[in-house]
C-alpha cells in the first residue's frame, strides 16, 4: 500500500515546482510554417491574443516566457516540449502549448492538433534515446484525473518491458455487455452530447463568417 501510494503522490505532484536546470543547447526549434496544423491566420492571430494573457501564477506560462527554467527539447510556434521535473520513467517529457488553456477539452482544436502532430516526431526521439520501444501517452484532465497544473500538458512516458509503472495494468478488466441496456443508453447519451457540440460548434463558425462578410 505504501509503494502505491507513493506512485500516486508522484503523479499527483509531478509539477509543482519547475525545472531548476538548463540544456547546454538551444531546443530543437522549428517555424509554424513547418510544423504546425491548422495554419491559418486566424488560429495564429488567436495564439498571440492568448500568450498576451499568460497567467503570472501558472509555471508553465512562467515557463513559457522564459521566467523560469526548464530543460527543452523542442520549440515551435505553437508549442514547446521540456522534460518533467519528477519523472515516472526516464525521458518522461511534457508538451505544452504556449497559450494558456486550464484543460485539454478548454483548447481549441487547432492548439490540440498542433500538439498532437508532434507526438511522432518527439516520442520516436525519446524512445531512442532511452533505448525504450514503447511509451504511454497520457492527459491528466481535470483534479479528479489527478491534473496539478491546470495549462493543458501531454505526458510522454517512455516504457521498458516490466517495468511495473502503473498499478492498474495488473487489474482484471470487465468485458463489456454489448446488449445491455445501460450500454446502449450511454452511447445515446454521449452521441447526443456530441451532436449538441457538433451543431453549437457549426453556429460559431457561421457567426464568424458573417462577421468577416
Amino acid at each position: 500500500m505504501f509503494i502505491e501510494a507513493t506512485r500516486r503522490f508522484t503523479v499527483l505532484s509531478s509539477h509543482l515546482n519547475p525545472t531548476r536546470f538548463t540544456s547546454d543547447q538551444p531546443p530543437f526549434h522549428l517555424s509554424g510554417s513547418v510544423c504546425s496544423s491548422g495554419s491559418d491566420s486566424e488560429t495564429r492571430l488567436g495564439d498571440i491574443k492568448n500568450r498576451n494573457s499568460l497567467r503570472d501564477d501558472c509555471v508553465f506560462c512562467n515557463i513559457i516566457r522564459g521566467q523560469s527554467h526548464a530543460v527543452k527539447l523542442y520549440e515551435d510556434d505553437m508549442c514547446l516540449c521540456i522534460l518533467d521535473t519528477n519523472p515516472l520513467s526516464h525521458g518522461h517529457s511534457l508538451i505544452i502549448p504556449k497559450s494558456h488553456y486550464p484543460s485539454i477539452d478548454t483548447t481549441p482544436q487547432s492548439v490540440v492538433a498542433a500538439m498532437c502532430s508532434k507526438v511522432p516526431f518527439i516520442s520516436n526521439a525519446i524512445m531512442k534515446a532511452t533505448g525504450c520501444n514503447a511509451f504511454n501517452l497520457l492527459v491528466n484532465n481535470g483534479a479528479d484525473a489527478g491534473q496539478v497544473i491546470f495549462h493543458t500538458h501531454v505526458h510522454i512516458i517512455p516504457r521498458k518491458a516490466y517495468d511495473c509503472l502503473w498499478n492498474s495494468e495488473s487489474l482484471l478488466r470487465r468485458p463489456l455487455k454489448l446488449d445491455d441496456e445501460k450500454v446502449s443508453q450511454l452511447a445515446a447519451c454521449i452521441q447526443e452530447q456530441l451532436l449538441a457540440s457538433d451543431i453549437s460548434q457549426d453556429s460559431k463558425n457561421e457567426d464568424f463568417c458573417s462577421s468577416k462578410s
